[in-house]
């Protein structure tokens, strides 16, 4: 078969990525979307659409389902530009597709129509399945080998010619034992995409428009169909909570083989739970058991010791973490400090060499360099109502025990001595104590105890 389709590259090539995220997913058992469930600290539909804007796409459209403000809400905090469509009916895939009939009229050279619960396709493949479009392709279907091809539509091929896709309901027993199956996604030409929409029917076992009947009646037209084949993992869908820890699973497992390969050390990987946004630099060490949340950056040469659990937090190089510290949101830790065990910071910035050994709670602080915090020192930054600040100067020592009352400044060089509550600023290289006088009482014990006797025998 032939087609008149100019030439061009991918590269070169305006694309519309069409985003089906309609689906309830009711097998998730859950009030919110499936598309809005989280791998790796990131929406099904975040990741997709993150791919997809990195793979070239130039245009994205959104189908979501009717008062599903919360899909939109994410789609746009992913993408600000996209243009959202809402799928009425549940008429099957091809009517979701034509729900962006707006979009698709507007003839990009490409179109991809890619799924919001299936966030393991990788740029690469997007790229993969554009390519045959550049040669002259009008249609090409997503390929994969199935372990067990039960209820996936089968790909029906004569040599490199893809024929068909059947799907599982309507196919014989025949093209049930095809093993080469549909992996949802598929790339159109953007100048024809809308008529060929358009002549899909409805006379299927569901009574529905089926997407992937756009190969025969592109072939019937005159024009070449391809496929684009991929690994299994990558057509991971997600329809319930099982399925949503194994696309966690394998998306962590990426990400940990692409931190390692970066030149960052974990320990025991498989213990390692890293964001999509975790950034790590070279010589990091990462012991067992620790847990990246979004918005974590660690510069060379940090380590972060065993069950440490990270947040918003950024570490710069020779710094040490852990073991058992909790970094909430905007804290920042500098070069060579140390934050120890049982250590929690939250918008807290720790000095060059500062540290912060263990037992402590440092809130909305600022610390300076080479200043050491005694064990059991908290910071109380709220009132109930507000959030205040505490700041304290570089080379200072806060003594075991303290409670520092914000807003309260504490000048370098300055001493807190142990178990005092720090209610006024403290003015540099100065000691300040806050706590009562020790009384003592010779004999005391010995008279306690013989009244008590007396009163239990009463």
């Amino acid at each position: 078969m032939t087609s008149s389709h100019s030439p061009k590259t991918s590269a070169a090539r305006s694309c519309l990525a069409v985003v089906l995220a309609a689906g309830e997913g009711t097998r998730m058992r859950s009030e919110k979307p499936k598309v809005l469930h989280h791998v790796a600290n990131r929406s099904l539909l975040g990741h997709v659409l993150a791919i997809l804007t990195e793979a070239g796409a130039t245009r994205t459209a959104v189908v979501i389902g009717p008062d599903r403000e919360d899909v939109e809400k994410e789609a746009l905090r992913s993408v600000p530009d996209a243009r959202i469509f809402v799928q009425r009916e549940r008429l099957g895939t091809a009517h979701a597709v034509l729900s962006a009939r707006e979009a698709l009229a507007e003839k990009p050279d490409d179109v991809i129509v890619a799924y919001a619960d299936t966030p393991l396709v990788t740029v690469e493949t997007f790229a993969k399945l554009r390519a045959p479009l550049a040669n002259g392709a009008a249609v090409v279907a997503m390929a994969f080998e199935a372990k067990d091809p039960t209820g996936y539509g089968r790909l029906i091929m004569s040599g490199d010619e893809l024929l068909a896709i059947r799907e599982h309901k309507d196919a014989s027993e025949a093209e049930r034992a095809i093993t080469l199956c549909n992996g949802g996604l598929m790339a159109l030409r953007g100048d024809i995409a809308l008529s060929l929409l358009d002549k899909i029917g409805n006379s299927n076992a569901k009574g529905e428009y089926y997407l992937t009947d756009i190969v025969e009646i592109a072939r019937e037209a005159g024009h070449r169909t391809a496929i684009a084949v991929v690994s299994e993992e990558e057509v991971h869908g997600v329809n319930d909570r099982a399925q949503l820890a194994a696309a966690e699973r394998m998306i962590q497992d990426r990400l940990r083989q692409a931190t390692m390969a970066a030149g960052v050390t974990l320990v025991a990987p498989e213990t390692v739970f890293l964001s999509h946004d975790t950034k790590l630099g070279q010589d990091v060490v990462v012991e067992p058991h620790v847990v990246f949340g979004p918005g974590v950056i660690v510069d060379k040469g940090a380590v972060v010791h065993s069950f440490s659990h990270l947040e918003g937090t950024r570490i710069a190089s020779g710094a040490a973490i852990g073991p058992y510290a909790r970094l909430r949101p905007g804290a920042v830790i500098g070069p060579k400090a140390k934050v120890g065990n049982f250590v929690e910071l939250k918008n807290t910035e720790l000095g060059a060499g500062a540290k912060v050994n263990h037992l402590t709670y440092l809130g909305d602080a600022r610390i300076g360099a080479a200043t050491n915090i005694g064990a059991g020192t908290i910071t109380c930054n709220y009132d109930g109502y507000n959030k205040h600040k505490t700041e304290i100067g570089e080379g200072a020592f806060i003594g075991s025990n303290s409670s520092l009352v914000a807003p309260v400044t504490i000048g370098d060089g300055a001493f807190v001595g142990s178990s005092s509550v720090i209610t006024e600023d403290v003015p540099s290289n100065a000691l300040a104590l806050g706590r009562s006088r020790q009384v003592v009482k010779e004999g005391w014990a010995v008279e306690f105890r013989a009244k008590a006797k007396v009163s239990k025998k009463q």
